[in-house]
């Protein structure tokens, strides 16, 4: 049997322990599994943040965070704090190694000892003298690539609950040395059926609950989203781990096909681990160096053909199904649900979330949260693909004190309000390759934009900050000059409408294109 890749590949995104320089400083990206964070590491990021960095925190739209502003010379100790919070990786290979230094703390009223085992116990590989294998953890880091819904085993509407499964595979994906041979990008989606639930981004392997006669089961496809075959709403300039980049990440692909396979065939719950490890062992066997993405290889070889060499890896059959080729997700996801108080499926518990504006929160907002979290729900945290924040668990008499707390630390809670309508890329102030300040043009547009018009502003034709087409899309040309774009179905941004408009100019044409197009 071949083996066409066993080496890690070489990458520009940054990761936990690997810092990559920007115009602002060095990027450190936070994985949470499954978006979830408890208190007391809420707490140890933001004064991290601070010590080693200039106290700029950012949600991703993979549920993930990211520190901006690392200061040279503090990328080690950064990595270390982050660890010590078990915010690392967990693998078992070799012998158990932990950073035994407290948790370092800036206005902390938290220390180290009051972290439960299992969010302080992270342990990785270690070489033969004890000291941490910094290689095999930021392999091992690269690889927890699994995106749930951040309201998994709350959603009423949901099939399933996710979390345990989802847990299960981030386990597979660790525990296997090979697996480090993925591109930090490759990525997965596990979907219960959620009424909350991200589905737009193309992923390299997905999976989506769906109700048969035997109970549920899980469709999979390959290289695109949940839905009908071929009709993925995606940006081909987009990238299924688009956390936002680096200046340093690679330029986007804009000829990638990311509509993918459609649904290939449905499995049990309880053989979607094996499932995934066939389909990743198949990629590793066949894909030549330069395919580093799914759709790379299915660019060389059929969807069939990867079947039949999965199928060697298990015992169940993974032949297509015919019967799926028009399968379409039970219910549309609603990504309205993110913000605001929504009922949890046992009745007198909450989830409230809430967007700070552009994705972005200083240490004293995260510091806050993680308090109103502790004070009113389960002391976690769940950062959500459309970087926001949510907080589960929260009791029905609680919930108005909650919302309240949030709007007056500045997060939009209302879906009408048009700030939670636009997202920003790091622009100039951030990246070499911006062309624009787009954080602050964006918070220009924000305050003129009517409500319900979704905007996407991007320094450069990288799309760092959107993993899907958006609506519209401002793709700046110079400083405060955007050509305006509407998607149109074709590739890219989609139809340009207009060129170097000002923010003003461009304010004033989206509303003219929102009246005359409501449906756009």
């Amino acid at each position: 049997m071949p083996h066409a890749l066993t080496a890690s590949r070489p990458s520009a995104c940054p990761g936990l322990l690997r810092i990559v320089a920007a115009r602002d400083g060095g990027i450190c990206r936070i994985k949470l599994p499954g978006g979830e964070l408890a208190a007391v590491q809420a707490r140890a990021i933001a004064d991290a943040s601070t010590k080693y960095a200039h106290g700029v925190i950012e949600l991703t739209n993979r549920g993930n965070l990211q520190l901006r502003g690392v200061r040279a010379g503090h990328e080690a100790g950064l990595s270390a704090a982050l660890l010590r919070a078990g915010l690392g990786p967990v693998i078992a290979a070799g012998t158990a190694a932990e950073f035994a230094e407290p948790v370092e703390s800036v206005e902390s009223t938290e220390s180290a000892a009051s972290v439960e085992p299992a969010e302080s116990g992270a342990s990785f590989a270690a070489n033969d003298a004890g000291t941490p294998n910094t290689a095999a953890l930021s392999s091992a880091d690269d690889v927890r690539n699994l995106m749930i819904s951040p309201v998994a085993g709350r959603d009423p509407y949901a099939l399933i609950d996710t979390a345990p499964l989802g847990a299960e595979l981030l386990a597979l994906l660790q525990s296997d040395a090979r697996f480090a041979a993925l591109s930090p990008k490759f990525a997965l989606l596990l979907d219960g059926g959620e009424r909350l639930a991200r589905l737009d981004h193309p992923h390299d392997v997905w999976l989506a609950a769906s109700n048969g006669e035997d109970g549920v089961r899980f469709v999979f496809g390959l290289a695109g989203c949940p839905g009908p075959a071929g009709v993925a709403d995606v940006n081909a300039h987009g990238d299924a781990n688009a956390d936002t980049s680096a200046d340093a990440a690679a330029p986007r692909d804009a000829n990638a096909n990311a509509n993918g396979t459609g649904a290939l065939a449905a499995v049990l719950p309880s053989h979607v681990p094996a499932l995934v490890r066939a389909i990743l062992h198949t990629f590793l066997d066949l894909a030549p160096a330069d395919a580093t993405r799914m759709r790379d290889l299915l660019a060389l070889q059929s969807a069939d053909a990867l079947l039949q060499h999965a199928q060697r890896y298990v015992d169940f059959p993974l032949a297509r199904d015919a019967s799926l080729s028009h399968w379409q997700r039970p219910h549309a996801a609603d990504a309205a649900r993110r913000l605001g108080a929504h009922a949890q499926r046992h009745a007198g518990l909450w989830h409230v979330g809430g967007q700070p504006p552009l994705g972005r929160l200083d240490a004293a907002t995260l510091r806050a949260l993680a308090m109103l979290a502790q004070r009113h729900g389960n002391g976690r945290l769940h950062a959500t693909p459309w970087q926001s924040v949510l907080l589960p668990e929260i009791p029905t008499r609680a919930v108005p004190a909650v919302l309240a707390r949030l709007i007056a630390l500045g997060l939009a809670c209302d879906p009408a309000e048009p700030i939670a309508h636009v997202i920003a890329c790091a622009g100039s102030s951030g990246c070499a390759k911006g062309l624009a300040d787009t954080k602050s043009d964006a918070l220009q547009l924000a305050a003129q934009l009517p409500a319900g018009i979704d905007v996407h502003l991007s320094g450069c034709p990288r799309s760092c900050a959107a993993a899907h087409c958006a609506p519209y899309t401002l793709l700046a040309s110079a400083p405060g000059r955007y050509d305006l774009y509407q998607r149109d179905g074709g590739p890219g941004f989609g139809r340009r409408v207009a060129n170097q408009q000002t923010i003003d100019e461009a304010a004033a044409l989206l509303a003219r294109l929102a009246r005359s197009n409501p449906n756009a």
